[in-house]
C-alpha cells in the first residue's frame, strides 16, 4: 500500500480522484482499506485547508429539531417556558449558559455550535 501524506494541492486532487475510483471497495479488502486511509488523509488536508464556521446557534437548534422531528414545545424542558423558547428560536433572546447546557446535555447539540463565541450574529 502506498500512500504519502498530502502536500499539495494536486496530491489532494490525486487523491480524491483516487477515492473515487475506490467508492465500490468492501470493507476488510486491501481496496477498502486504502479508501480507508485516503479518506483520512482527504479529511485532514479539508479540515486544516477549508475549515468550516460553525452555524449560527439558533440554525444549530434548528437543524436539530428538523432532523429529529421536534417541535418548539419539545425544547420547553431546555429552554424554558413555550414564550421563552419563540424568543429563542426568533432571536429575541439570547442563549444562557444554562440552556447551551441543557440544550447540548439532553438534545446533544454540539456546546460549540451553541457558544458561538465571536461570531456574528445572523439576522
Amino acid at each position: 500500500m502506498d500512500i504519502a501524506p498530502i502536500k499539495s494541492q494536486r496530491d489532494y486532487r490525486r487523491a480524491l480522484k483516487e477515492v473515487e475510483g475506490l467508492m465500490a471497495a468492501r470493507r476488510n479488502t486491501p481496496e477498502g482499506d486504502r479508501l480507508d486511509v485516503l479518506v483520512t488523509l482527504v479529511e485532514a488536508w479539508e479540515r486544516k485547508h477549508y475549515p468550516l464556521d460553525l452555524p449560527d446557534p439558533v440554525e444549530a437548534i434548528k437543524y436539530h429539531m428538523e432532523q429529529n422531528g421536534l417541535q418548539p414545545r419539545d425544547l420547553i424542558p431546555f429552554i424554558g417556558n413555550r414564550n421563552r423558547v419563540h424568543e429563542v428560536l426568533n432571536r429575541k433572546r439570547e442563549l444562557t449558559l444554562g440552556m447551551i447546557r441543557k440544550l447540548h446535555e439532553g438534545l446533544g447539540i454540539p456546546a460549540e455550535s451553541l457558544i458561538n463565541v465571536g461570531q456574528p450574529k445572523a439576522a
